[in-house]
């Protein structure tokens, strides 16, 4: 089965880069190699740092230097120090930087409009969905779930997009400011908590790079407790969710816990059907939250 899906790739892979002019010294006509022209995009998305485009292509050092000397040499950009941060250094487009942006961004729209203007209606039903689930599953593929620390950046990141979410979706407004409190971070801090950051490293960082988090804490000697628990709702569906609980309930497991336990929404339908479906039984309330109507435990043995 994996050696299909790698075959199906790669097949696919070898037919599509040519027809986008990947291969091409010059990327659509532009006069800049693809990976300037990546460069170029990424930093016309917004002001950014040297080193998160670094992240974003996956390349070392060295080469997104020259990759940057190249468009600066060419006035497409500019390169100084963050004034909120001396140690980086932040690339911005120039005046025409943002005509040669312009530029590119049209020629992308039209290359693609020519690969598809020959399908029906349907057919472009079909290639939306189809492309879309791909880029999902490629990015479920890619996601890494890393022990962080609950104070921290990424951390803050996921929890505002949970606060956000859950005020949006719950009848009654979900008010607990960041989502995070001093205690609280104490609690999901070693040696009796942790929490987990679900992430896409090769992302950009357009609010989707960090895809999930939960977290772990001391309920009693032999429970721990998972709270915040979130998947970004673009890679719901495919079983990160159920990934996620289980690698909490590892970390249970590893923090010397018996059991864990959990509470919920009761307009959460789908995190209920996944706790249920993952062995956890109701239980009364044991705690004082005003978010929660549903209580679950379930035996790590």
């Amino acid at each position: 089965m994996l050696d299909d899906t790698v075959a199906v790739l790669r097949h696919f892979n070898r037919t599509f880069t040519p027809r986008i002019g990947v291969l091409d010294e010059s990327f659509l006509g532009t006069g800049l190699p693809f990976a300037a022209a990546r460069l170029l995009f990424e930093i016309g998305l917004a002001p950014v740092t040297v080193h998160e485009l670094r992240r974003r292509l996956g390349a070392d050092s060295g080469y997104v230097s020259r990759l940057l000397r190249r468009l600066e040499d060419d006035d497409l950009i500019r390169v100084a120090d963050d004034p909120t941060d001396g140690r980086r250094r932040i690339a911005a487009l120039t005046d025409a930087g943002r005509l040669a942006w312009n530029d590119l961004d049209g020629r992308s729209d039209e290359i693609a409009r020519r690969l598809v203007d020959r399908l029906t209606a349907d057919q472009h039903d079909q290639l939306r969905d189809a492309l879309t689930r791909a880029d999902r599953l490629l990015r479920l593929a890619a996601v890494t779930l890393n022990e962080v620390a609950p104070g921290g950046a990424e951390a803050m990141t996921a929890m505002r997009a949970y606060v956000v979410e859950l005020d949006q979706r719950f009848p009654e407004r979900f008010d607990i400011g960041t989502g995070f409190d001093d205690d609280e971070i104490a609690q999901m801090t070693g040696p009796s908590g942790t929490f987990i950051v679900v992430a896409d490293r090769h992302a950009s960082d357009d609010g989707t790079s960090v895809l999930g988090c939960g977290g772990l804490r001391r309920l009693d000697d032999t429970t721990a407790e998972i709270k915040r628990m979130w998947v970004h709702p673009s890679m719901r569906g495919l079983g990160l969710g159920r990934q996620l609980l289980d690698r909490l309930e590892i970390a249970a497991r590893q923090l010397g816990y018996q059991s864990v336990a959990l509470d919920t929404h009761a307009t959460l339908d789908s995190a209920i059907a996944m706790y249920e479906t993952a062995g956890y039984l109701r239980v009364d309330r044991y705690n004082d939250n005003p978010y929660a109507h549903l209580f679950f435990r379930r035996e790590l043995s």
